[in-house]
């Protein structure tokens, strides 16, 4: 039934071991080197993304220092601002103070003269003032 020929079989194992080495110099070689370096390739990547990480936290930390020095200024210079105009209102209303203290200070000299004036302009009508009384009691 079955014959068994040793050629044949010869060449067939010579042909399987022959396309064994072809297959391995051509196929797998290249498919093993090829993922050795992807797994190269993604441990670079993985280790320079663990430094950009660091280098980040650095960058992140340094922001923050220039954002915390940045308020810290512009409170500085808000606070002198305030500190300014209070000034130049504390001295606005000090100086109006004075020329309302010395209008108040004119008014009431002028108060005096007037009433001086008035005084002087009723003391020296006081006697016709006496005769016209006189006259109207008289009347009576």
């Amino acid at each position: 039934m079955l014959d068994i020929h040793l050629p044949l079989m010869l060449f067939v194992l010579i042909l399987f071991l022959t396309l064994l080495v072809l297959l391995n110099n051509m196929l797998v070689q290249p498919l093993v080197q090829f993922m050795d370096d992807r797994d190269e390739a993604i441990a670079k990547d993985l280790e320079a993304a663990k430094g950009f990480s660091n280098n980040s936290d650095e960058l992140n930390m340094r922001a923050d220092e220039i954002i915390s020095k940045a308020k810290n200024e512009a409170a500085g210079i808000r606070h002198n601002a305030i500190n300014t105009e209070k000034t130049l209102a504390v001295s606005k209303v000090l100086a109006k103070q004075d020329e309302l203290e010395n209008k108040y200070n004119e008014f009431l000299v002028e108060l005096t003269a007037e009433k001086e004036n008035l005084k002087n302009s009723l003391l020296s009508q006081m006697p016709l003032y006496k005769e016209s009384l006189k006259a109207k009691f008289s009347k009576l």
